[in-house]
């Protein structure tokens, strides 16, 4: 415990203070996209656990379509990605398959190219590993940290289709 501004704080709430502080200090826009981002890697994580595999693809590129609903007028690939990776940080059991259709959404709503890939592998020591990462042009976006190399894609999923 330790004294903050007169209260007495655990080291947890302490940390929970400085992401409050520094969420307050972005731009209004990036707040307004961090907001909805977690609110969609929440939808995909639950979509996730109730729903089969095909019928929350089939959601996800429904949502991802740029004509569907309020659009997020020309969020860059950037923005996207940084906005992904920080909600995924926050949403328990964000795996790389919720960041994924999490990103192929937004990129489809603000106009940009992105393909789901899902891969497996069989290593010797680790045993069957599967994985999700987003391209768009060619560019590793989001689940790039793994060795992408060692996984036999499986499906590409396109969302603008």
């Amino acid at each position: 415990m330790r004294s903050y501004n007169g209260w007495t704080t655990s080291p947890g709430q302490a940390m929970i203070s400085r992401k409050i502080q520094s969420f307050s200090r972005l731009p209004r826009s990036h707040r307004q996209l961090a907001l909805r981002t977690w609110f969609l890697v929440c939808l995909v994580r639950l979509g996730l656990w109730l729903l089969p595999f095909r019928k929350l693809q089939s959601i996800c590129a429904f949502w991802g379509r740029a004509g569907n609903g309020p659009k997020n007028s020309g969020t860059s690939v950037q923005d996207i990605v940084w906005a992904v990776k920080l909600a995924a940080r926050n949403v328990p059991q964000a795996t790389c398959l919720v960041q994924a259709f999490a990103t192929q959404v937004l990129l489809g709503r603000n106009g940009h190219a992105g393909q789901v890939h899902i891969g497996v592998a069989l290593d010797p020591k680790l045993g069957f590993r599967a994985h999700a990462w987003v391209e768009s042009q060619g560019e590793v976006l989001v689940g790039g940290w793994e060795e992408l190399d060692s996984y036999a894609r499986l499906l590409v999923l396109d969302g603008s289709k």
